[in-house]
């Protein structure tokens, strides 16, 4: 049966459907909370039940602990309300007025990149554009039924086509098809856009940290390139230091484009951070987790916000970090998690 939530401190009031979660009915009804995975393993969408009850759903134990469930903290992707409901978390302005659409696709260019990096350009029909935030993602439909979640990683402003950066996964059922199988004019459709990965708005004296960990790139790339683009605009004049941490260097694999952006832009530093360096790569910079590279660096992220986008263990560790040894104040921490997906999972 339908239900009721009251969302504060805004006091938006939306109705919740059977089958629904508490961030579906929201998002359906045009209230954007803060999500990033929508599968219990991020945490973004982590908010407060003030009043009523849910069934938890599936989630990862260690994104909501039990300790947490007992104060009243729910993740609103998983959750569904077993009564009405009064809740607390922030709603996000900025996405309120763009539209979340089903698009049909066609496949306008492959390009290798990497041994294992495939950028895919999505050519939309003619008569569409998709409106999204510099950031944000869209879910490519399977004929399954399921999903694949792949970030945006062109800028707003340079919408003709659609950027992708996928990763070949071992058993990763789209992404093998993407490396052996996928051709120029293939048909795909998608949902989106998604997310709440996207630059906030804050004083000019907070510098800006981008912490990226292999394709964790392709959203930063696209917040970048709009900040770049947008001349004198309320980002210009901020410090950004971009961290890109991968194995090997092949897997930095647009590493000329990061060193070209710091040539033009004097307020843009890249440091790229090779965790297993080959022999045969010459490595003459930075080595370690990419996260402990930005703790050397910086002593204190208290005027500091950071953008952290990849693989689950490098961005909890950066959040655990930053916040218990460099006093980077929590709500000036944004991620985006990549988990990826395999058909044995």
């Amino acid at each position: 049966m339908p239900h009721q939530i009251i969302i504060q401190p805004s006091g938006h009031v939306l109705t919740v459907e059977s089958g629904e979660t508490i961030l579906e009915a929201a998002l359906r009804e045009g209230f954007s909370l803060p999500y990033g995975c929508r599968n219990g393993s991020c945490g973004i969408c982590k908010g407060k039940i003030i009043q009523g009850t849910v069934d938890y759903g599936r989630h990862n134990e260690e994104t909501l602990t039990a300790d947490e469930k007992q104060v009243g903290k729910a993740l609103f992707c998983c959750a569904s309300p077993l009564t009405d409901l009064v809740i607390e978390c922030h709603e996000i302005s900025a996405t309120k007025d763009i539209e979340i659409k089903t698009l049909p696709c066609r496949v306008h260019k492959l390009e290798l990149v990497a041994p294992d990096v495939m950028v895919i350009s999505l050519k939309l029909p003619t008569n569409q554009r998709l409106q999204f935030l510099a950031g944000q993602y869209i879910d490519i439909l399977l004929k399954d039924g399921k999903r694949r979640s792949f970030s945006l990683a062109n800028a707003p402003h340079d919408d003709e086509y659609l950027e992708l950066h996928a990763r070949n996964y071992p058993g990763g059922v789209f992404t093998e098809h993407v490396f052996t199988n996928m051709k120029v004019k293939d048909m795909l459709r998608f949902t989106g856009p998604l997310g709440s990965f996207f630059l906030r708005d804050t004083p000019e004296e907070c510098s800006i940290i981008f912490l990226a960990s292999g394709t964790g790139f392709a959203p930063i790339k696209s917040i970048l390139e709009h900040v770049f683009h947008q001349e004198g605009g309320r980002h210009r004049k901020r410090n950004m230091t971009l961290y890109w941490g991968a194995r090997t260097k092949s897997d930095l694999y647009l590493a000329d484009l990061a060193d070209k952006w710091q040539r033009e832009h004097d307020n843009f530093t890249f440091i790229p951070v090779l965790s297993e360096p080959l022999p045969s790569d010459n490595w003459q910079g930075r080595t370690g987790l990419v996260h402990q590279a930005v703790m050397h660096d910086f002593l204190s992220l208290e005027m500091h916000q950071v953008y952290a986008c990849g693989v689950p263990v490098m961005v909890k560790a950066a959040y655990h970090d930053f916040i218990t040894q460099c006093h980077l104040p929590r709500d000036a921490f944004f991620s985006d998690v990549f988990t990826p997906s395999t058909s044995n999972p």
